[in-house]
């Protein structure tokens, strides 16, 4: 049986472009002539976005009364003095019931249409599922979704956010997060899909389709917001929102392919890289915003900032003297709308005496406010801006969870089998122990229920805990838990219970294997900073006390990024990573773990063994070095604990038969590239076969490595499947210092498994 690379249809495509450029066209009149009978002022509104606090009752306008009701001088203040076109988020970061949803945006709605019956836009960060409301239905994370390698899975994850948060009143979403993602250090790593640009633009484009469709005015269907354009998570520091340092030829390679690739698809909307490129803050970059996005990548979207941002170049970046300056800055440099959040006011008075100074054309505002008013006629929301309940009788389904589900199952990656120790054996005597074992805010991450996750467990106790999955596969009498360490509850530090360490050693004499779960608490952006990339001291010393019991340990690992673990890896018998796996992350480890589901997830970045040693898989070949000069050696060599792609199996997988269908091929040429690939273990399972190429010479040194295709396959035992690639002039370019893209003739490599092959390029 012979297997190829999934392709649409292109006539299906064709049809709909054709449609789509005649809906077009006819919605581009309609801006026109809705853009000629505005003033100034109502321009200025559209451009503006405020967070839900502002016009709720509450002292002030940072937080809210509860239960939350609107305020209706603040909300008329906004809506109809100011004009103001848009809403995010939810009050006091919490989330609601799609009822109280429908309630507060039928009322936004009723009142902000204006003179001119504009709808507002509401957006939200719907990241792994419709964050803000409850029962709703949570997926892993994105870096998760990534170790899945099924686009399939990715996409049906998308498809169900969308409908859930159609389904709460909110027509567009933040999401998804197309950061490269190489570093660690970085808090926001676990939003991505990893360190590699094919993997994320591959996926980034599943997630782009499930959430848009063919039609965003769909009513179970959003609009997409690609994020954080551009460079955001390589800062040199590694924490939140600092500078970077990027080439232009490396911003291309690596930072702009899958941004590239969803405005091809047809992104709606984007929001810009919150930190600084070169020493320019990105929402003041007019190369990067104007230049780049909109005239070379053809962009023809809403740009929308990130929390706060142009106050930012004021108050934090010192790019301008004062706030009126930087909305100056960041207009003129291609911003369309301000994600204010709170003073809305000041935002808007600038920038109408900006405009009357001269210092902001107003057709910059036309333009800005022209993108605003598409995405609103696109939605459909000007005939209809919040659908009946009713409609959505698959919202928090058994269907869309086992959906969730199976993500969870097929992103757990198996790094460890010593003996083959795994799967359990029903009837063993288990300690489950560690401060993520009885946890639904470690499992889910922060963007669940609440900003940081630290409101989880109000609205996800009818799931189970690891621990919880665990007692009710292997029976209350066959599992003991001790915590042994805990977190503090006010964030990601963390406090030994008394003689917790001491009880849960004493308490593993009793055991057949301890399950020991490790990882960090939940957070993201700037609160996710860190100095130590070690897994916690008090964390360390429990698996190294539990390890000289001498009873086999499986690490689980529950983490938003990798967190150092060399220190006791030696002493864990089995170790898995869920990642953040969401609220069927207990069930699908311990159907995992008692061999019931066979694990497939390949870990999306480097797992790196030492702090200063934080190379990526597509390292270049000065950083594999062992031995320098001949004589000594640095420890330079190229050491992670566990590298990209890899991830194991309860069977055996065998490659063979690798065939290139040319030896030599023109630049301009397709190269045809096949394998078998045979389960030969006892158990059915799932391999991920995944394509290298290598470039072994170039003008600029070459990365070791670069994943160039990969597809999920799913064998039973003794079946055999023969997988084909297709490799393009795409694939064997590179940009240059000039920032051409170009295919320089030589001999390349290709590598599939254990498997490799040269060819040349002419």
């Amino acid at each position: 049986m012979k297997k190829t690379l999934l392709t649409v249809p292109l006539l299906a495509f064709s049809l709909f472009s054709a449609a789509q450029k005649q809906s077009d066209a006819a919605i581009d009149q309609k801006v026109k002539s809705l853009l000629s009978k505005m003033t100034l002022e109502e321009k200025v509104g559209q451009m503006a976005q405020i967070t839900m606090d502002v016009i709720t009752n509450g002292k002030d306008r940072y937080s809210s009364d509860e239960p939350v009701a609107l305020n209706p001088q603040r909300l008329e203040h906004a809506l109809v003095k100011y004009k103001v076109g848009s809403v995010l988020n939810t009050a006091n970061n919490r989330a609601r019931t799609r009822e109280v949803w429908h309630q507060i945006i039928n009322k936004i709605q009723e009142t902000g249409k204006g003179r001119l019956n504009i709808p507002v836009l509401y957006g939200i960060d719907a990241v792994h599922g419709t964050t803000y409301t409850a029962d709703a239905t949570m997926f892993p994370q994105q870096i998760g979704q990534a170790a899945t390698r099924n686009r399939s899975l990715v996409f049906k994850g998308a498809e169900i956010t969308a409908y859930e948060t159609r389904a709460s009143a909110i027509p567009w979403n933040f999401s998804p997060v197309l950061d490269l993602a190489p570093d660690p250090r970085f808090p926001r790593q676990w939003e991505t899909f990893g360190e590699d640009p094919y993997l994320i633009t591959e996926l980034g484009l599943q997630m782009v389709k499930g959430f848009e469709g063919n039609n965003v005015s769909d009513p179970y269907r959003v609009a997409s917001c690609l994020k954080h354009f551009v460079g955001y998570q390589v800062s040199v520091s590694g924490k939140d929102r600092t500078p970077a340092y990027i080439p232009d030829h490396v911003l291309r390679d690596y930072h702009l392919p899958p941004f590239k690739a969803a405005i091809e698809a047809g992104a709606h909307s984007i929001m810009i890289n919150s930190g600084i490129i070169n020493g320019v803050p990105v929402h003041a970059n007019y190369q990067l915003l104007t230049k780049l996005l909109r005239e070379e990548l053809g962009f023809k979207g809403l740009i929308v900032t990130d929390w706060g941002d142009i106050e930012n170049l004021h108050t934090r970046d010192r790019v301008a003297k004062d706030h009126k300056e930087a909305i100056m800055l960041a207009i003129n440099a291609g911003i369309d709308m301000s994600m204010i959040a709170y003073d809305y006011e000041r935002f808007c008075d600038n920038l109408i005496a900006l405009v009357k100074e001269g210092k902001v054309k107003e057709t910059r505002i036309n333009d800005a406010v022209s993108h605003i008013l598409t995405l609103k006629y696109k939605l459909g929301l000007f005939d209809k801006a919040v659908y009946d309940l009713k409609q959505y009788p698959k919202f928090g389904s058994k269907e869309f969870e086992q959906a969730a589900y199976q993500t969870a199952a097929e992103s757990i990656t198996l790094l460890k089998n010593t003996n083959n120790l795994l799967p359990l054996k029903k009837g063993a005597k288990l300690l489950v122990t560690g401060p993520n074992a009885n946890s639904m805010r470690t499992l889910n991450g922060g963007w669940t229920y609440s900003w940081q996750g630290e409101k989880v467990e109000e609205f996800a106790g009818k799931y189970n805990t690891i621990l919880e999955a665990l007692t009710q596969k292997a029976g209350k009498e066959n599992v003991a838990f001790v915590e042994g360490v805990s977190y503090k509850m006010d964030g990601k530090y963390y406090e030994e219970f008394e003689n917790g360490i001491e009880k849960a050693v004493k308490a593993a004499q009793d055991a057949d294997a301890i399950v020991l779960c490790l990882g960090e608490n939940s957070y993201t952006e700037s609160p996710g900073n860190l100095s130590d990339l070690y897994i916690s001291d008090l964390q360390t010393e429990l698996a190294l006390k539990l390890g000289a019991t001498g009873k086999p340990i499986i690490l689980v690992l529950n983490e938003g990024r990798p967190r150092l673990i060399s220190k006791f890896e030696p002493k864990m018998a089995g170790i898995l990573q869920t990642y953040l796996p969401g609220n069927f992350g207990g069930d699908a480890l311990a159907d995992i773990l008692f061999g019931e589901v066979n694990p497939s997830g390949k870990l999306p970045y480097n797992y790196p063994r030492y702090p200063n040693s934080l190379v990526g898989y597509n390292h270049k070949p000065s950083e594999n070095r062992t031995v320098m000069e001949g004589v000594y050696n640095y420890a330079a060599e190229y050491n992670p604990q566990y590298e990209f792609g890899f991830g194991l199996s309860y069977t055996t997988f065998k490659f063979e038969n690798l065939k290139l269908s040319a030896e030599k091929i023109k630049a301009n040429q397709e190269l045809t590239v096949s394998v078998d690939v045979s389960n030969t273990g006892s158990k059915e399972g799932k391999e991920v076969v995944e394509l290298y190429l290598s470039d072994l010479y170039a003008t600029l040194t070459p990365d070791s490595r670069r994943l160039r295709g990969f597809e999920k396959i799913n064998l039973k035992p003794g079946e055999k499947l023969t997988i084909t690639f297709k490799l393009n002039q795409k694939d064997f370019s590179f940009t240059h210092l000039d920032n051409r893209s170009v295919v320089e003739p030589g001999e390349f490599k290709v590598k599939i498994g254990p498997l490799s092959k040269n060819f040349f390029v002419e």
